[in-house]
């Protein structure tokens, strides 16, 4: 925040193909006294060979700071994610007036 109170929001802009993202099934991350390196890739699991193919799809490096805080924001979102999954796979509850049997008493 300014020092005025007024909050700055920020304006990203992609090109259509950033916008398109790449596809991951792989990462690694690494780092050095000054920055972490997050690797992502996409390998071929479904090859039985002993070595596994992939190609490097990003490659990002990040201060120490804005590392933590990507860490809380995954932690975050993927809560916010399980949450909603969980609540998916919950069993249907019916209406309780279907379990009801008729009667003949009724006109």
């Amino acid at each position: 925040m300014d020092d005025d109170g007024d909050e700055r929001r920020l304006n990203i802009h992609f090109t259509p193909e950033l916008m398109a993202g790449v596809y991951a099934n792989f990462a690694n991350v690494s780092h050095s006294e000054y920055e972490f390196t997050l690797t992502f890739a996409r390998v071929d699991h479904e090859v039985d060979d002993d070595e596994v193919p992939g190609w490097v799809v990003a490659r990002v490096n990040v201060a120490p700071r804005f590392m933590r805080e990507l860490l809380d924001a995954m932690e975050d979102n993927y809560s916010k994610w399980l949450a909603r999954e969980r609540i998916r796979d919950l069993p249907e509850i019916g209406d309780p007036r279907d379990d009801v049997e008729p009667t003949d008493d009724a006109p």
